[in-house]
């Protein structure tokens, strides 16, 4: 398990890559999902990774898993790999900005 100072850095880290809220996220992962004839429920929409950022958006830090902080490590990883200031993506990037909205960071996003 991960000692107090490391969760609270890991806890901030998250929260500062993940921009969007939990409705916000919610809503992104139905529509990425929905075709033109259905809209999944949303227990079933998104990457099985959306799904629980989500979960863990809802969480309190006491609440985490083990498999909640691989996510988080994850999530924060990919992030900060993906979006260094030489490297943000920009409007027209759309794949990349939807790929890393599946995980909760909206690059556009103030």
């Amino acid at each position: 398990m991960t000692d107090a100072l490391e969760l609270d850095a890991l806890w901030e880290d998250f929260h500062r890559v993940v921009n969007m809220t939990s409705q916000e996220l919610a809503a992104w992962l139905r529509v990425r999902d929905a075709d033109e004839n259905t809209e999944p429920l949303p227990e079933n929409a998104g990457t099985p990774t959306g799904q629980h950022v989500l979960a863990i958006l809802q969480k309190r830090r006491t609440d985490l898993t083990d498999n909640d902080l691989r996510v988080m490590h994850e999530v924060v990883d990919t992030v900060v790999e993906e979006t260094d200031m030489e490297n943000e993506p920009a409007a027209e990037d759309t794949a990349r900005r939807q790929r890393l909205m599946t995980i909760g960071h909206d690059p556009l996003k103030p």
